[in-house]
């Protein structure tokens, strides 16, 4: 039987966002098809909706996309009236999907591939190039 460990969303899925007028729209795609049952279990719309609480959300609905091992959230009423009536810093609403992203998931440990299954496997400054332009080509 596989331990588990609990990690960010981050970790085994990415996301995109999007918005039109004072509604969000968020997915979350599953880097790999073995995580999507356990995001579609666990990252539910009582979670997203209380992630968004100091935004006060009207309603939100999800939207299950199986063949593309994904979930789309619709979050309205958290974009202050949007883009035209908001003086936020992110009116589009283009850096929500990261705090979804940040939600913690319990993952079995052996689900993870070895690269990704120390909580510490985000490298170091030790691991990354000293020049940010090493490897990006000619």
């Amino acid at each position: 039987m596989s331990d588990f460990i609990e990690l960010p969303l981050h970790r085994i899925a990415h996301g995109r966002a999007g918005d039109k007028g004072d509604r969000l729209n968020v997915s979350v795609i599953a880097y790999d098809e073995v995580h999507y049952p356990l995001i579609r279990e666990q990252v539910t719309v009582e979670r997203v909706a209380k992630l968004f609480g100091h935004r006060q959300p009207g309603h939100v609905e999800r939207y299950e996309l199986p063949r593309l091992w994904a979930l789309n959230f619709v979050i309205d009423d958290v974009l202050e009236g949007g883009v035209n009536d908001a003086l936020n810093l992110d009116g589009h609403g283009k850096t929500h999907s990261f705090l979804v992203l940040s939600l913690l998931l319990r993952v079995p440990r052996d689900s993870l591939p070895a690269d990704r299954n120390r909580i510490d496997a985000a490298p170091t400054s030790q691991q990354l190039p000293s020049n940010p332009n090493e490897g990006a080509g000619s």
